[in-house]
């Protein structure tokens, strides 16, 4: 019969910061103050990083004051790293777990995090040393496996479609061409969060773009000259990340020249090229002959996306806390461990069930939009929206004279 594990924890957060980060680590602070099992935690700066360095902060006796003010302070608290751990990076941390007695190792990240949540897990379990681990979800992409949703993608979507929302207003008051790229590598969650910003429907963005949903040049230039020509404006939301037919993102062109990241990734955010590309394309393609071109702009949200203070969503904040406390509870119960992940509850009103997912069933991959919330490669649909719209909450509620048509 297995007995409960005595020892210290160690707590770190992984990868992009979102804005409700720390609600979760947070949680995982406050609710093991209430159990008996860990003698100290320790916050690893800089996530595994400071765990190979032994750079650790003292969690354990924290004032509560300064914790909700932390709570709600957008970004990584204990900062963050896009280290991927190899063996040899491994066995660095097991070092350090071993020294410091550590038993239970919290890991705050997405679907990278996970994976590496995994790998050392599955290493403390050949070595045979006591170990349980537990990934606590948090990606503004929405694209872990198993999981409904995951925190921090509420508080960015909510953040897109009131940007978007304004973006509108701006649009239809000096008529034009307007590109807004979102992030979004593999995933169009966030992009698709824009369908959001429509009141009425004159209201965009006219058209949206997802990586899911494969688009030609020639279908963009015919979408945007076709929404241009009825309605003299167009608003375009489109994923960073959006591919051609052949599969290809349209940054292939450019992908010897792109940056990449820790995991091979392409460095798409914080860079204005597709923006450009696809502004100067409408305009170079849309121009009649000898007339003039059209007004175009482009703008990339890049990572002020991810932890912006005025827009989180108080779902998003709940659940966010609320994981970091189940990954606590799970770890009282001997030999457990996995990836803290939620469902919904069948039913008319929205309704979350929290549980333990393998870690295997989340590391490393990524969960697409499904078809049905897709329409005719360039729009969202109301599935979507029904999807959505709980986790964002609510919205600036703003006025129109187009109203006056109705009366």
């Amino acid at each position: 019969m297995s007995t409960k594990s005595r020892g210290n924890a160690v707590i770190g957060q992984s990868g992009g910061p979102t804005a409700v980060i720390n609600q979760s680590l947070v949680g995982v602070i406050l609710e093991e103050r209430k159990h008996g099992h860990i003698d100290r935690l320790l916050g690893a700066r800089h996530g595994v990083r400071g765990i190979i360095t032994d750079d650790f902060i003292d969690c354990t006796n924290c004032s509560q004051e300064l914790l909700e003010r932390i709570a709600n302070t957008p970004a990584a608290a204990l900062r963050s790293t896009r280290d991927k751990p190899d063996a040899a990076y491994c066995e660095k941390i097991f070092n350090s777990f071993k020294k410091n007695n550590v038993r239970f190792f919290f890991y705050i990240g997405g679907n990278d995090s996970a994976d590496t949540a995994r790998i050392v897990s599955d290493l403390a379990a050949k070595e045979g040393y006591d170990l349980q681990v537990f990934h606590i979800p948090k990606t503004i992409d929405n694209d872990l496996k198993v999981h409904d949703h995951t925190p921090g993608y509420p508080s960015a979507a909510k953040f897109v479609a009131a940007a978007i929302m304004g973006d509108n207003f701006d649009n239809r008051s000096l008529p034009g061409i307007k590109v807004d790229v979102i992030m979004g590598r593999n995933a169009g969650y966030l992009t698709a969060a824009s369908v959001l910003a429509r009141q009425w429907d004159e209201d965009g963005p006219h058209l949206i773009y997802v990586p899911e949903a494969p688009i030609s040049e020639d279908k963009f230039l015919g979408d945007v000259d076709r929404v241009y020509s009825n309605r003299k404006r167009c608003l375009i939301a489109v994923s960073e990340g959006i591919t051609l037919p052949d599969g290809k993102t349209w940054f292939e062109k450019q992908a010897e020249t792109q940056e990449r990241d820790a995991h091979g990734n392409m460095q798409l955010s914080g860079s204005g090229a597709l923006g450009d590309y696809l502004g100067d394309l409408i305009k170079r393609k849309l121009t009649p002959v000898g007339g003039k071109p059209p007004r175009v702009r482009a703008d990339t949200f890049g990572y002020i996306q991810r932890s912006f203070p005025g827009c989180v969503s108080e779902v998003d904040a709940v659940e966010a806390r609320r994981v970091g406390e189940m990954a606590v509870r799970y770890s009282a119960e001997p030999g457990s461990g996995g990836s803290v992940a939620m469902r919904r509850r069948p039913g008319p009103y929205y309704d979350i069930e929290y549980f333990l997912t393998p870690l295997s069933t989340v590391a490393k991959e990524t969960r697409h939009m499904s078809p049905e919330y897709i329409a005719n490669s360039n729009d969202i649909t109301r599935q979507f929206v029904d999807y959505v719209r709980p986790l964002v909450g609510r919205l600036p509620v703003v006025g129109s004279f187009e109203e006056l048509k109705t009366i």
